[in-house]
C-alpha cells in the first residue's frame, strides 16, 4: 500500500523555503555596492573609428586622400589624444566637433554656423564628464555624490573664453557596410560627406576653467565622506590623462 503524501505539508514547506530565499535577497539588495565592471579599454580613450582614409575618395583640397592636414590624419587614425602629440600644440587642448551625412550643403551651413561661445561647451562638457568617469572607481554618482552631476551641468552651461575655431574640414568617404544607417539623411547613396570642426584653447586657461569650477561646485555640495576623500583627490589629479 502507497503511503499517502500530505499535500499541505508540501505547500507549507516550499512557502518557508521561498521566503527564506526573498529575506536573503532583500537583504543582498540593499547591501549591494554598484562597481563599474572594468575591462581592458575602460580608461582608454580610442576613438569611434567613424572610416578608414582608404574610404576616403574626395577632400576639400581634391579628389582621393593625399593632401589630408595633419590634425584631420593623426584624428582618424588615433583620436583627439594622437593630434595632442604633435609639439605645434603642445600648450593646448584641442577639440574637434563632427557631422556627417548626405547633405553637403546642410553639413558646409552646420560647420560655417559652429560657435565656439555657443556650440564649443557641449565638446567641453563631454570631455570633462569623461574624464570623471575614467578617474572612479565606482559609478560617478557613488563616487562623487552630487559633486558628480553638478559639476557637468556647469560644464556644460559655462563659457570657455580663449576658444579658438582654428579650421573646417570636409571630406567624402565610401560607406562601410555597417556603417550606421539610422542618420536622419542617410539615403541610398554609397558615399557620405563628413564634416569637422578644429578647436583649440590654451592649456593653462582651461585648467584655470576647470579648477574653478570644481571649486566653485565643491562649496556648494555636502559629499561624505569617502565622496569627499575622492574629489579630493580628483582635484588633485584631474589634468592627468585629460
Amino acid at each position: 500500500m502507497k503511503k499517502k503524501i500530505s499535500t499541505a505539508g508540501s505547500f507549507a514547506e516550499k512557502a518557508v523555503c521561498l521566503l527564506f530565499v526573498a529575506i536573503i535577497t532583500n537583504c543582498t539588495s540593499q547591501n549591494k555596492i554598484s562597481h563599474i565592471v572594468p575591462d581592458d579599454d575602460y580608461h582608454i580613450a580610442k576613438p569611434d573609428k567613424l572610416f578608414e582614409i582608404d574610404n576616403i575618395v574626395e577632400t576639400m583640397d581634391g579628389s582621393g586622400n593625399e593632401n589630408l592636414p595633419d590634425w584631420m590624419s593623426g584624428f582618424i587614425n588615433g583620436g583627439i589624444a594622437e593630434v595632442e602629440k604633435d609639439d605645434l600644440y603642445r600648450d593646448k587642448y584641442l577639440f574637434i566637433g563632427h557631422n556627417g551625412g548626405g547633405n553637403f550643403t546642410a553639413l558646409s551651413k552646420w560647420a560655417n554656423n559652429y560657435s565656439v561661445v555657443r556650440d564649443f561647451p557641449r565638446l567641453a562638457a563631454a570631455r570633462i564628464e569623461k574624464r570623471l568617469i575614467s578617474a572612479a572607481s565606482l559609478y560617478p554618482d557613488d563616487e562623487y555624490g552630487v559633486f558628480f552631476e553638478t559639476l557637468v551641468k556647469k560644464a556644460f552651461d559655462a563659457e570657455y573664453p580663449g576658444a579658438i575655431k582654428e579650421e573646417t574640414y570636409w571630406i567624402k568617404v565610401k560607406k562601410n557596410q555597417n556603417q550606421d544607417l539610422e542618420r536622419e539623411e542617410a539615403d541610398s547613396s554609397s558615399q557620405a560627406y563628413e564634416y569637422f570642426v578644429f578647436i583649440s584653447i590654451d592649456k593653462v586657461t582651461m585648467q584655470t576653467l576647470i579648477g574653478n569650477m570644481m571649486a566653485e561646485v565643491r562649496a556648494a555640495v555636502t559629499p561624505t565622506r569617502p565622496q569627499n576623500a575622492s574629489i579630493n583627490r580628483l582635484q588633485q589629479t584631474f589634468f592627468e590623462g585629460f
